[in-house]
């Protein structure tokens, strides 16, 4: 029996079990995400307050995992601007090639029906617009906190604060619309929840387990000094599932929130708690991961700014920007 048992702990051991594992539990999370669309969340605010916390979940974890030790702040940093930068610039411009990336299209049908969905449009247009000036506010605090060298309790709980009180908006903005269309949440949401708990325990063990092999492994592709790249990286797979299915469904408001949202869970809610426990001492690729970030946010905020989309020629210069980033952050 014991045997046994000792089999099975081998087996999932095992690395490519444990990616495994990680990717089917994020892919149900994804599945019950999108049903909870038609139980009282929906469009943008389904893409800024429910789905990073499936997506960025593991993020969180790696942070919690690396906590045991102090001197693992610059790896969760290293994790979070990857992260970030992978979701602003490779995501959303493979999203701009392949998908439609229209924010605002024209209304059909009758001049009421064209009327209602142009007001749609416009809406989502403003909501996907909020959400990359928190991307600002959030990067840009985060910038500022770190000028002398150190992230330490309180700049913890400046990053967590800002963050609490972002989601507090959304939480309100449901209430608030539910309210208006006289709707309520369907008790199947229970049921949802706990299978998104049953993926989460997957995501913490894969993710856990994933993080004790690299560190213990003499392969000399996996080394733990660029832990912090790949497990930024790797937690972007969720990500692309969620702007694969989205972008095939003609959904680009939830394409992007979904990708901005998840950076909202990296920084500043990741960075801050593991500030809060544990002092940050800056990494030197700190400021060019800051500054990939916050222009690619910029190049976002323009595009459905002034055009309401991502064109395919953006998407082009979002990929070329990533290409730069890994090349001066990986393999410079």
């Amino acid at each position: 029996m014991n045997n046994a048992i000792h089999n099975i702990q081998g087996y999932f051991a095992n690395p490519l079990m444990l990616l495994a594992l990680f990717v089917m539990a994020s892919f149900v999370m994804i599945w019950r995400l999108h049903a909870m669309e038609s139980k009282g969340f929906e469009g943008t605010v389904l893409g800024t307050l429910i789905m990073p916390y499936c997506s960025g979940f593991a993020n969180l974890i790696f942070a919690y995992v690396m906590s045991s030790s102090a001197a693992n702040g610059g790896l969760v940093i290293e994790n979070c601007l990857v992260n970030n930068a992978t979701n602003l610039t490779l995501i959303l411009g493979l999203a701009a090639i392949f998908g439609s990336a229209a924010v605002v299209k024209k209304g059909g049908g009758s001049k009421q029906k064209a009327a209602k969905q142009s007001e749609f449009h416009r809406i989502n247009k403003l909501n996907l617009l909020f959400t990359l000036i928190a991307l600002f506010l959030f990067t840009g605090t985060l910038w500022a906190l770190a000028k002398d060298g150190t992230l330490d309790f309180y700049d913890g709980l400046v990053l967590v604060g800002l963050f609490l009180f972002w989601q507090i908006l959304h939480v309100f903005e449901v209430l608030k619309d539910n309210i208006r269309k006289n709707k309520g949440f369907h008790w199947t949401i229970v049921i949802d929840l706990a299978l998104l708990g049953i993926s989460a325990y997957g995501v913490y063990y894969a993710v856990d387990h994933l993080v004790t092999w690299v560190s213990t492994t003499h392969n000399p592709y996996f080394s733990f000094a660029k832990l912090g790249w790949f497990s930024g990286l790797l937690m972007v797979v969720p990500n692309a599932f969620l702007a694969l299915y989205y972008t095939w469904t003609g959904r680009q408001d939830i394409v992007l929130t979904s990708q901005v949202g998840d950076g909202h869970i990296c920084i500043p809610m990741c960075i801050g708690l593991f500030a809060v426990f544990n002092p940050i001492q800056v990494p030197a690729f700190f400021q060019m991961g800051t500054y990939i970030i916050l222009g690619a946010g910029v190049v976002n905020f323009l595009s459905i700014a002034i055009l309401g989309r991502i064109p395919r020629p953006v998407g082009y210069g979002l990929i070329g920007g990533y290409a730069v980033f890994l090349y001066m952050g990986l393999i410079q």
